[in-house]
């Protein structure tokens, strides 16, 4: 076991430069001080400061051991900090970003119901398909589907994400359905903002270039043109599986569904991340999953 006796007070001494200064800050004598330190010295057989009548100096050793010592330090406060923070009520701003349809639906009502929880929060929920920057924008979380391009902010996976390729079954009646990845050519595909759908293949990702009579960059126009018959389309999960389950839909190429995608928690890169921040992230992540 770590010997943690005269840590609190060798780190006090090294950044007052003075045993007296650091006596009075730990509320203790002097003379304890400089016990401590002198029996810290002896267990690691390492002088840890200069002494003179005048200055007090850490040296090379010294100034090495601070370091660990000072993040040790850093990391129990942090500790304690977090446990105090959990037993307390969350209270204040919360600014939270989502894209549009899906923070319509779920992310929204699982909001509300946080707040509903905790009424002494103060939430900003700013719902956008554009990319914000969190740390311009004021955000402590931000919602992200999908791949994560490389970023210097932090991720959490909260779910899956699947897309599903479908058609209705008076497409399917009338122009059959594509059993490979190679029919789809023949098919009239409902285009989003891409000209390509994601797939996989024996292991691979596969980008498949489409065509087909109608473009949109909504996915609730898109689902409503495939349940009215006029095409095959690719959408996530959340827009067209009650359809599926339904019988309004049929689900294609299940084979081919890419499986690494996923609904992300983002927020910047802090080791003090607000408890009410890492508390709605797990209620997320628990709703969601």
């Amino acid at each position: 076991m770590f010997d943690w006796e005269g840590v609190s007070e060798f780190v006090a001494v090294a950044e007052a430069e003075s045993f007296t200064a650091a006596a009075k800050k730990l509320g203790i004598s002097t003379a304890q001080v400089s016990r401590q330190v002198s029996a810290l010295e002896g267990r690691l057989a390492t002088k840890l400061f200069y002494r003179t009548t005048r200055k007090v100096s850490v040296t090379e050793a010294g100034s090495i051991y601070y370091q660990h010592c000072r993040q040790v330090l850093d990391g129990l406060e942090d500790a304690e900090r977090a446990i105090t923070n959990l037993q307390s009520t969350p209270k204040g701003k919360l600014s939270i970003t989502a894209p549009v349809t899906y923070g319509e639906n779920p992310i929204a009502p699982l909001v509300n119901d946080f707040v509903s929880k905790y009424p002494e929060l103060e939430v900003r929920l700013h719902l956008t398909n554009q990319t914000l920057n969190l740390i311009e924008g004021g955000f402590d979380l931000a919602i992200r589907l999908g791949k994560l391009d490389d970023s210097t902010m932090m991720a959490k996976k909260l779910a899956p994400r699947i897309q599903y390729v479908c058609a209705s079954p008076e497409y399917i009646a009338k122009f059959g359905a594509p059993h490979s990845l190679s029919e789809l050519e023949h098919h009239n595909c409902l285009q989003g903002t891409l000209d390509y759908w994601h797939f996989q293949e024996q292991g691979n990702v596969r980008n498949i270039r489409v065509s087909g009579n109608l473009r949109c960059n909504s996915g609730r126009a898109l689902l409503d043109a495939a349940l009215k018959g006029i095409g095959i389309v690719q959408l996530p999960d959340y827009y067209v599986l009650p359809s599926i389950k339904s019988g309004r839909l049929i689900s294609l190429l299940e084979d081919n569904s890419e499986s690494d995608e996923a609904v992300w928690a983002l927020y910047p890169h802090n080791r003090h991340l607000s408890p009410k921040v890492r508390l709605l992230i797990d209620y997320l992540g628990e709703k969601l999953s």
